[in-house]
């Protein structure tokens, strides 16, 4: 090492091919050209990682959303539903399952228990003293079940709204998916009806909604 007096101050500085050159105070220091350069490197990367995080729910979404698809699909071909006639609607329900309607061909099949059954259908006027034993047979249900109300009996209370001894609606009793207008509705309304619910079970979501959770 030497020392350099020529401009003013001494300065220590140490000649080597391997050492790096000390900067002049005229240059900029090289950490300061090749900041912007670092920063959209990792910006980047950054990027880079947030699409790499994305691509996998978005794999696992479309898998959850074809298993839903297959489950509806399945479900909605095969409903089970209850007869739970009450009034004078059971008689449209029994012409709706007979041979001129032929509801088999929608795979929809009249089960004599609720064990075995997916689908009630509440047919007629739902008395104060009926409404327990309308609950217990919806609780003996297996999941996934649902409700079609037939008539305006069932729906609101119909002709006997105002009865002391009726339910004015059976929605009051069990949760209701599909309503049926009628007095009694005809035939081809509750067979309407069956196929508005099986188009509501193909928009079901379960296993989405719990992959989302």
């Amino acid at each position: 090492s030497r020392l350099h007096v020529d401009q003013g101050t001494p300065e220590a500085r140490v000649f080597h091919r391997d050492a790096p050159a000390a900067p002049r105070a005229s240059q900029k220091p090289s950490s300061s050209i090749s900041l912007g350069a670092l920063t959209r490197e990792r910006a980047s990367m950054a990027a880079a990682k947030a699409t790499t995080a994305l691509a996998k729910p978005a794999t696992a979404e479309f898998v959850v959303s074809k298993v839903d698809q297959l489950v509806n699909w399945a479900r909605k071909g095969s409903i089970w539903p209850m007869t739970f006639g009450l009034a004078c609607c059971a008689v449209e329900m029994m012409h709706t399952g007979a041979a001129r309607y032929d509801l088999d061909r929608f795979g929809i099949i009249f089960r004599p228990s609720p064990r075995q059954s997916d689908c009630m259908i509440v047919a007629g006027t739902l008395t104060n003293k009926m409404a327990p034993a309308l609950r217990k047979v919806y609780d003996q249900m297996p999941e996934p079940r649902w409700v079609l109300s037939m008539g305006s009996c069932a729906n609101g209370g119909g002709y006997y709204h105002y009865s002391y001894a009726v339910v004015r609606g059976c929605d009051r009793i069990v949760p209701v998916d599909i309503y049926v207008p009628g007095c009694p509705p005809t035939a081809e309304a509750l067979m309407y009806g069956l196929l508005q619910l099986q188009k509501k079970i193909g928009r079901t979501k379960k296993t989405q909604v719990w992959f989302n959770k």
